[in-house]
């Protein structure tokens, strides 16, 4: 295969959002749906590990299971350890012994994996390759350390954070890496444009003044973001992109703890998947 022919998985992240991911994610495992690579922003990088390991129904499973528990996600663990997020329990407990993670079929898998972080330093974005999650798990927990509610990441001397503030959906720059024909998992309905948010530019300043390209990049985001959802329409349009998104409008917190409403978003990706299988054929045998 060709590497202007290669197939990629974009993988927007969005927090407890991105549960609906995990049901596309499900329904492409179990129709034998394969990419060449994937590339997961945030909790889209958290979701797509265990899709490229095979674990269909490990996200959901853990999620359900943990959501009420202080250790998992919540604002118990941001005051007592300064993640919300907790490090322990989600990047040690849970792929450790809880909800294993299969390691060796990670790394047995064909499919390449990326991870998108946010270089404080650089303010640009950061697109790691992990052959294998072992060490890398790292480069995973930084893409999805939420800013204001986590430390920054210190990875082969780099400091970074979140993903999403510098590229929330990097179609664009996963077609410069050789996947020219991509399927793009967005976690909004169509018609959701990314608004500013004054207050938020204004903490960045304050706790992020040591790291001015950073703070540039949270000025921008709002930018860029609309500025990617223009860019994954035209890509559409040149049949060069496929677009899974909700049919209606998330209502989630990103702490959210009701399992029924988890579960119907999970839900709803599934149903969406679904009904998406048809087109998404055509265009993965296109070309």
């Amino acid at each position: 295969m060709s590497i202007q022919r290669r197939l990629g998985l974009v993988l927007e992240g969005g927090a407890h959002r991105a549960i609906y991911t995990a049901g596309v994610l499900d329904v492409f495992l179990e129709r034998g749906i394969c990419f060449d690579g994937v590339i997961g922003v945030s909790a889209g990088a958290i979701h797509g590990c265990s899709y490229v390991s095979g674990q269909r129904g490990r996200s959901i499973g853990y999620t359900l299971k943990y959501s009420k528990d202080r250790r998992y996600m919540s604002f118990y663990s941001w005051l007592t350890t300064g993640n919300l997020v907790g490090e322990q329990f989600c990047y040690h407990d849970l792929p450790e012994k809880l909800f294993p993670f299969d390691h060796e079929a990670f790394e047995k898998s064909p499919i390449k994996f990326y991870v998108t972080c946010s270089n404080m330093e650089t303010g640009a974005a950061e697109y790691v390759y992990c052959d294998e999650l072992r060490t890398k798990m790292p480069y995973l927990r930084a893409s999805a350390s939420i800013p204001f509610l986590s430390h920054h990441s210190e990875v082969d001397g780099k400091k970074l954070l979140d993903g999403g503030v510098t590229d929330s959906i990097p179609l664009e720059a996963f077609q410069k890496m050789g996947y020219a024909r991509c399927v793009v998992v967005q976690t909004h309905a169509a018609g959701y444009a990314e608004k500013n948010y004054p207050l938020v530019n204004r903490l960045a300043k304050w706790k992020y003044k040591q790291y001015p390209k950073f703070i540039e990049a949270f000025e921008k985001l709002k930018e860029n973001y609309n500025q990617e959802l223009q860019y994954i329409e035209k890509a559409q349009q040149k049949g060069e992109a496929f677009v899974i998104r909700p049919s209606r409008h998330i209502k989630i917190s990103h702490t959210e703890k009701n399992p029924k409403i988890l579960r119907a978003v999970y839900q709803m990706g599934r149903a969406d998947a679904v009904k998406s299988l048809p087109k998404l054929k055509e265009f993965m045998t296109a070309g």
